[in-house]
């Protein structure tokens, strides 16, 4: 009978050791939050003064009561987080650039890390100007080995990257949001010639959409191999943005109504949600 009971409780012991993993699950809050990325987690043109950063608008670490970031949505249940929200993010970055940014968030000594990063590497003047799916993959790789030895016990979520054409098929029949993508060379590997049906255009609107979706599947997989790290599915490549969830000061990075889809879509896939 004994011999039975310690079978048991060695189980009962496997299974809460297993499923208190960062691989699973996380069952309790963090006492502290970092964001990793570029504009978008920055907030960009979100503020009072247009073509600044505004990470109090941030979908991850802002307080912005109207976005609901992931960061007001985890104080609303752990009060142990209040002024523990770190914004590591940087305007233009590329995924490059984590590396960089995971080695802050290691100093900060964080429990949870947001990523949301390669945009940049989709987004770029020209089609032979995006980052190579091999070199994102190596960047992004280096970036959690620099995380996970430097933080072993945090949790790590990782964002998939909107979908760029998305925004083209919204927006390509405003004027004006033709005329900023063209006067401000925005994203012109996706959004030049806008309302062009060449074949050309059609075959370079459609080989950037893969770059986008070939950044995603190296981000699913390298964070496959990491038992801290969480991707999210795709949700957000999947979440359909709508003309109210975009600025209509560049007609590219999200408003604040955006910024507020981008927060309560991926936090219902994330580590507590929903």
């Amino acid at each position: 009978m004994f011999r039975h009971r310690r079978r048991a409780f060695a189980g009962a012991l496997f299974l809460v050791l297993v499923f208190q993993s960062p691989a699973f699950a996380a069952t309790g809050l963090p006492n502290s939050i970092a964001a990793t990325g570029d504009s978008i987690t920055r907030a960009y043109n979100t503020g009072f003064w247009p073509f600044t950063d505004n990470p109090a608008g941030s979908w991850s670490t802002g307080t912005t009561s109207s976005v609901n970031s992931h960061y007001l949505r985890i104080l609303a249940r752990h009060p142990a987080i209040r002024g523990r929200a770190y914004n590591d993010a940087k305007s233009g970055a590329l995924m490059r650039d984590l590396n960089g940014q995971m080695a802050t968030v290691v100093t900060q000594k964080v429990d949870y890390i947001t990523v949301l990063m390669g945009g940049n590497d989709v987004c770029q003047p020209s089609v032979g100007q995006m980052t190579a799916v091999a070199d994102f993959r190596t960047q992004f790789d280096t970036a959690m080995r620099t995380i996970t030895t430097g933080s072993p016990n945090a949790n790590v979520f990782v964002l998939s990257i909107p979908d760029v054409y998305n925004l083209w098929l919204v927006l390509k029949g405003n004027s004006i949001a033709r005329f900023i993508w063209a006067l401000g060379n925005v994203c012109q590997a996706m959004l030049a010639n806008p309302l062009s049906t060449a074949q050309a255009d059609v075959d370079r609107r459609a080989f950037v959409r893969q770059r986008d979706i070939d950044f995603n599947g190296a981000l699913a997989d390298v964070c496959s191999r990491y038992s801290q790290c969480r991707f999210d599915g795709n949700a957000v490549f999947n979440t359909t943005f709508t003309v109210s969830d975009v600025s209509t000061r560049d007609y590219f990075h999200p408003s604040l109504s955006g910024q507020a889809k981008l927060a309560a879509g991926s936090w219902t896939v994330g580590y507590w949600g929903p």
